[in-house]
């Protein structure tokens, strides 16, 4: 019994393997750098906006319940 999972468990890994190096399409620099880009790019606004959005709401709640 345990020789049957061992068997199976490194057959997955040489099929994992084999994916991997063989079937798997990997991106160029140029395309890893562009991809990175954009994702910082999206982060920033997304963190702007969350600080306008803030900024605003507790503003807002200042004029409602005053100090």
């Amino acid at each position: 019994m345990f020789k049957k999972i061992f068997k199976q468990s490194v057959d997955y890994c040489k099929l994992c393997y084999d994916e991997l190096a063989h079937n798997t399409t990997w991106p160029s620099r140029k395309e890893l750098t562009h991809s990175a880009g954009v994702v910082l790019l999206a982060s920033l606004v997304i963190a702007v906006v969350v600080f306008v959005m803030d900024t605003v709401f507790k503003n807002l709640m200042l004029l409602v319940y005053p100090n």
